[in-house]
């Protein structure tokens, strides 16, 4: 099996930063041993206008054979002779991808300490490989690689060039390019999507497989039109498995979605009530409230958890008391449109050291939302199946364990009030629920009992004398002394970082 990725550019920006970010240096030849065979890296060319890195693959078969235990596609014995001659040596498979995680995995991860900035940067990217099994043919190939940014080429190998009469084989030869892409990005797309296009693994698909895909699909497999085919293909058809990150994946799809059918719900509610003076949209009411609590207990550093678009950042850039402010979204396209809000690009040196977006999912536990004096859950915990909330609630106050952690979501009784409203809607259509004022402050108690905090309620909005405020917020205080992470043992799985 043969792959190359291949890189311009300039005495400025070198294209042996490919060396780098592969962390395999370009003067020299690399030979790593996998349990299939022998993985080699090299340099066919490397100069600063241009680099390319190969891997080849050379395949063991009989060492394929003896570690599948005879089996084959699917896990059904083959015949003999068909467990020794097949296309295994040549063509792309898992044994390739799993060939890429192994030798390039610091690279697959987006690390590299000798220059970190190079990671998150994008950069002209051609891969070539040769052969590639494409069950479903140079169409499937397009509809897989092409969301994602890449330009495909995928011709079909003919079965036989003396007798073109034959036909095409199944395979074909592939070609990817792309100038929006990160290298780390990259690995991860061929990681997932060789064995999809095969639709077949040289090994027994395991429940653990389910956390390797949503790992290496975490920013795209979630809206890839294909999710489903790439799903059940990479988790060789296995419903329960598929069935499950299917699930996953809906929960990621949920964080994603913004606020702004609530925003415009709420605007309208404002309108019509409108009498000399405009009153304050609900939105930025509860971004007023929240500004206002954190002010209150004295926090620095913030974390805005699910920031959508950037609009409680672009707000606490605001104000100099915060000093570090970083917001978390799933949604690459989310934090693209913050970055365009925030005007990242041309900010000041001073102010652009104070924020920071990082991509991430609250579902798992993250190492780099430790340490923050508050973290903010705007409009976020309703978009998620009820099922799935002790894995945010063990990430955040069980792991992060900021000293005050602030939580807004609707308050359902509210809902009668508006007449824009139809009756039983949920205020925005990715709503999974919407809680009374006593299953809210159910919920917030139960929470901070099992995680050492203090649960105070401030209403949001106009506060009605029969269905209370639009929106309902609870202001987690860390108990001093608190510091254990606690949780039980479902939850911490249920968190367990990607």
């Amino acid at each position: 099996m043969f792959l190359t990725i291949s890189t311009t550019g300039t005495a400025e920006r070198p294209a042996t930063d490919l060396g780098y970010l592969l962390h395999k240096h370009p003067d020299n030849a690399q030979t790593f041993s996998t349990s299939y065979g022998t993985a080699h890296v090299l340099y066919p060319e490397a100069s600063a206008e241009r680099c390319t890195a190969a891997l080849l693959l050379e395949v063991d078969a009989v060492a394929l054979v003896r570690r599948g235990k005879g089996k084959g596609r699917g896990g059904a014995p083959d015949a003999a002779l068909a467990q020794y001659v097949n296309d295994r040596p040549y063509a792309a498979s898992s044994l390739l991808a799993v060939a890429l995680s192994a030798v390039f995995s610091t690279a697959m991860k987006g690390q590299c300490r000798a220059k970190p900035e190079l990671p998150g940067e994008t950069r002209p990217l051609r891969v070539e490989v040769p052969a590639v099994p494409a069950r479903g043919g140079a169409d499937l190939v397009r509809q897989l690689f092409a969301p994602l940014g890449w330009t495909v080429t995928a011709e079909p190998v003919v079965l036989d060039p003396e007798f073109p009469e034959w036909g095409d084989s199944r395979y074909v030869r592939l070609v990817l390019e792309s100038e929006s892409l990160t290298l780390a990005e990259a690995l991860r797309h061929l990681y997932v999507l060789l064995p999809v296009l095969d639709d077949a693994k040289h090994y027994w698909v395991a429940p653990d497989e389910v956390d390797k895909l949503l790992r290496a699909g975490e920013g795209w497999l979630a809206e890839h039109p294909e999710q489903k085919l790439i799903t059940s293909r990479y988790l060789s058809r296995r419903w329960s498995l598929t069935r499950e990150a299917m699930e996953r994946l809906e929960l990621v799809r949920l964080a994603e979605t913004d606020d702004s059918e609530v925003e415009e719900i709420d605007n309208a509610v404002e309108e019509e009530t409108e009498t000399e003076e405009r009153p304050t949209p609900l939105a930025v009411q509860r971004r007023d409230a929240i500004l206002a609590a954190l002010r209150a207990s004295g926090a620095a550093r913030v974390l805005d958890l699910g920031c959508g678009q950037g609009q409680l950042v672009q707000a606490l850039l605001k104000d100099p008391a915060f000093t570090e402010i970083v917001g978390v979204d799933v949604s690459m396209r989310a934090l693209t449109i913050a970055s365009r809000r925030l005007k990242l690009d041309r900010m000041g040196e001073r102010q652009a050291a104070r924020v920071q977006l990082l991509q991430g999912s609250l579902a798992y536990t993250d190492k780099r939302l430790k340490g923050y004096d508050a973290a903010v859950l705007c409009e976020v915990v309703e978009h998620l199946d009820l099922p799935r909330l002790p894995a945010l609630e063990y990430a955040v106050f069980g792991a992060a364990r900021p000293r005050t952690v602030l939580v807004t979501t609707p308050n359902v009784e509210y809902n009668v009030r508006w007449e824009t409203l139809p009756a039983g809607h949920s205020r925005h259509s990715d709503h999974r629920f919407e809680w009374t004022r006593e299953e809210f402050r159910a919920w917030a108690t139960t929470v901070a009992e099992r995680h050492g905090y203090e649960a105070e309620f401030v209403p949001v909005g106009p506060d009605d004398p029969e269905v209370g405020p639009p929106t309902q917020m609870a202001v987690f205080t860390l108990r001093t002394g608190s510091e254990t992470v606690t949780g039980t043992t479902t939850e911490k799985k249920e968190a367990k970082a990607a």
